[in-house]
């Protein structure tokens, strides 16, 4: 007995994906529930299970390929260790001995994958079917993907391929672009298109924080598990800074500002396929510890492809950390729609004057790129400068001054 693996539901308003690996060939054995194939959208990875124990019968899309929720991926002979389903092979039609018109074969395999009311609808508009993927069972054409087709857009005109073959092309490759990477590049374009970004500067004397992480790591790991970073006492500093200036922790609506009065920090981490932004909820109410298990658990679980897409959506502000890649200083791009994104680099020892004295401290620049349509440079340099206290003298971080 067949048994049809399928799309699964992908996420809010996620509908497509791509093929990424199918971990199985047809014909080879696979147990129930085995990750059988990895699908990639524009913000996760999913791993769809077999549904059932047995051989893949049938394999319908092949790796890059586009497909939709409920999209049949295959099937499943059901049985352990069963062969290549005899039934796949003889469901294939035998070629016509008779001596027909070209056409014939093809309208009649049109003819099972569209509907009588799809057909009808395309053959009036004009409505290439052979263009069309189905969102029907096996594929088949319905009449919601033939009004698709006549709502999408013309496509502007491709660009002109470079007349004659690349003259390095034998010392090059080309690889397709996955989905993350499609979709943060526009996102970064939609950023820079569409908000009037500014980066202000400012430097962190990072003593007071290393010294208390020197004194107490051991006792603070013991007692929660989890090491004590800096990561947590940039987020704590930063709900701080956004309690003062609260347009920072806005977005823009329309011609409405929306002042957000909760605490939901995206910190970007390195994931196997890119960079992702999963979000830390209501910040402002866990503690030091809270904070370092909730970033350590995002960051695992992002080189694991495990993060779910509600790790990823919302956010009201950004932090970002080129420091633990050896970044001195850079211009972070928003999160759109958020109106702030704070920057932390690498921390190197500098001279700097203390007391009239020319002293050695161990020094970070900080970033902080806003939308300058909402927030003006006082504000942001003002918002720099509390994070700047809170790093300097963690104190008030226990404090709440």
């Amino acid at each position: 007995m067949a048994v049809e693996l399928k799309v699964p539901p992908l996420g809010e308003s996620i509908t497509e994906a791509v093929v990424g690996k199918w971990n199985k060939k047809q014909g080879e054995s696979v147990s129930a529930d085995e990750p059988l194939v990895v699908l990639e959208t524009d913000k996760v990875t999913i791993d769809v299970p077999a549904p059932a124990a047995g051989s893949v019968a049938s394999i319908a899309f092949k790796e890059g390929d586009k497909v939709r929720v409920g999209d049949v991926l295959g099937t499943i002979e059901a049985g352990a260790g069963a062969a290549a389903s005899p039934a796949v092979a003889a469901a294939t039609p035998a070629p016509a001995q008779a001596a027909a018109p070209v056409a014939a074969p093809a309208q009649a395999a049109s003819d099972t994958r569209i509907t009588p009311t799809a057909r009808k609808m395309a053959e009036e508009n004009r409505v290439d079917v052979g263009q069309l993927k189905g969102s029907g069972t096996g594929g088949r054409i319905m009449k919601e993907d033939v009004q698709g087709q006549l709502n999408r857009p013309s496509a502007p005109p491709a660009p002109a391929a470079p007349s004659g073959p690349r003259p390095n092309a034998a010392r090059e490759e080309r690889v397709r672009m996955t989905p993350l990477r499609k979709r943060v590049a526009e996102r970064l374009i939609q950023a820079q298109s569409t908000a009037a970004m500014l980066t202000t500067f400012n430097e962190v004397d990072m003593g007071e924080v290393m010294a208390l992480r020197k004194k107490y790591n051991d006792k603070f790991q013991a007692k929660h598990g989890v090491k004590l970073g800096f990561m947590s006492f940039f987020i704590r500093a930063s709900v701080e800074a956004l309690k003062a200036f609260p347009q920072i922790n806005a977005e823009i609506d329309g011609e409405d500002v929306i002042f957000k009065h909760y605490y939901d920090i995206g910190v970007a981490v390195s994931g196997s396929r890119g960079l992702v932004v999963p979000v830390v909820r209501d910040a402002d109410k866990l503690s030091l510890a809270d904070l370092e298990k909730t970033v350590g658990d995002y960051g695992g679980r992002a080189r694991n492809d495990k993060l779910t897409m509600a790790d990823l959506t919302g956010g009201t502000f950004t932090i970002t950390n080129g420091g633990i890649f050896g970044s001195m200083l850079s211009t972070p791009i928003l999160n759109p729609p958020q109106t702030g994104i704070l920057g932390m680099h690498n921390i190197v020892e500098r001279p700097v004057a203390r007391d009239g004295q020319v002293v050695i401290r161990p020094i970070m620049y900080i970033a902080l790129t806003y939308d300058h349509r909402l927030v003006d440079g006082r504000e942001a340099v003002q918002f720099l400068v509390r994070v700047k206290e809170c790093i300097e003298d963690p104190e008030r971080l226990l404090l709440d001054i």
